[in-house]
């Protein structure tokens, strides 16, 4: 079977195409930029093609459709032949797992759009685009929420009204369930019963509580504005924080932009969103980036301490995504504060970006593994 995987952002589709169930890529491409008439970019294996105009998803659908049928090692001869698309599609109020997407499901991510909108609103418009450029496949949605959608139910609910969660479906719903759900595959291999929290940690993150394979609970909340200190978005906050700064005189405008576009690591920091040059300012002697990386990491460990007591003991610490990868600092210094659950860091591994970056001696085995969603998204594909 042919599974094509679509990774959708705001201007942006990559793509990857499967034979499975081997797993091997056959392709893999992309868009960026998408909307402009002259400067979009657009990847096909080692092709790169800039200044583009690409004014919309179908276009870039087109050009990498047309790629691959004129790909000399003959990968297809007709676009039919690719049986599925699978989207990492965010949420939707109708499905919280693995779905095809059908006008009902669609009709719920537009229902839930004001959580994750930016994110909604790529998805929907590259999954119709698709549905028009390949209308004989199967469209599967691989929602975030699915790892986390058997969480049990107290550790689900806020302390709001009932009601809310009955009639609204207010609720912790979850997300990176794709990666995290990678995690708990590659863990799986090396075991049947154990304890692990998996931390992602890039541009958004998150930490989940994994027990023999399942989420247990997980730091992210109802939306993408909740959990660990994100990029450029504040994480987890007092919700009359907003009451008040509208009350100061700040419109609501200027405290989403402060909330989502210029809070988390950038606002604290005021450097930037991203971490690599936020490490760098601080081993300049920059005060407030040294802050912004102790409120990251003070975050991380919070949520870590609370699953352990959650689960009860730990076998396996995993870090995953572009800093839990990359960021021997952030990881040694997220250890050096568990060192009193009998967690013991090898410094060498660690700055070496090792698979086990933890001692012999330790109690729990620390773990970098890359994450792969887009195979996990080909897999649950495959499935439905």
């Amino acid at each position: 079977m042919l599974v094509l995987v679509c990774n959708a952002g705001s201007t942006s589709l990559k793509f990857k195409l499967y034979d499975m169930p081997s797993e091997k890529i056959l392709a893999r491409g992309g868009v960026e930029r998408v909307g402009s008439e002259s400067d979009a970019l657009f990847k096909y294996e080692s092709l790169l093609l800039e200044k583009q105009n690409i004014p919309d998803y179908k276009a870039g659908i087109r050009m990498f459709l047309d790629c691959l049928l004129s790909d000399e090692r003959k990968i297809l001869s007709d676009v039919s032949e690719i049986e599925r698309v699978g989207f990492k599609t965010v949420l939707s109020r109708t499905c919280m797992g693995v779905s095809e997407l059908t006008d009902e499901v669609m009709q719920g991510m537009k229902d839930w759009f004001v959580l994750a909108p930016v994110h909604n609103r790529a998805y929907l418009q590259s999954v119709s685009a698709m549905k028009e450029v390949l209308p004989h496949a199967k469209m599967v949605g691989v929602f975030e929420t699915a790892f986390h959608k058997d969480i049990p139910l107290e550790r689900k609910l806020y302390g709001v009204p009932y009601e809310w969660y009955e009639k609204y479906g207010v609720q912790k719903l979850g997300f990176h369930g794709a990666s995290h759900t990678y995690i708990s595959q590659c863990l799986n291999a090396e075991s049947t019963e154990y304890k692990a929290i998996s931390c992602h940690l890039g541009g958004s993150g998150s930490i989940c509580a994994i027990e023999n394979g399942k989420s247990v609970d997980t730091s992210f909340g109802m939306s993408l504005e909740t959990g660990l200190v994100h990029a450029n978005r504040v994480g987890s906050m007092d919700a009359t924080m907003v009451w008040y700064l509208e009350q100061e005189g700040l419109t609501r405008e200027q405290i989403k932009d402060g909330l989502q576009v210029n809070g988390g690591l950038k606002g604290l920091s005021g450097v930037s969103g991203d971490l690599r040059y936020v490490e760098e300012a601080a081993a300049k002697g920059n005060k407030r980036a040294a802050l912004a990386i102790d409120v990251y990491v003070t975050g991380i460990v919070r949520y870590i301490g609370s699953y352990y007591m959650e689960l009860g003991g730990l076998d396996y610490l995993v870090f995953t995504a572009g800093i839990g990868e990359h960021s021997p600092l952030v990881r040694k210094a997220v250890c050096e504060k568990l060192a009193h659950i009998g967690l013991v860091l090898d410094d060498k591994a660690n700055l070496e970006n090792r698979r086990i970056i933890s001692s012999p001696s330790s109690s729990v085995k620390v773990l970098v593994i890359p994450t792969d969603e887009e195979l996990v998204v080909a897999r649950e594909t495959q499935k439905e």
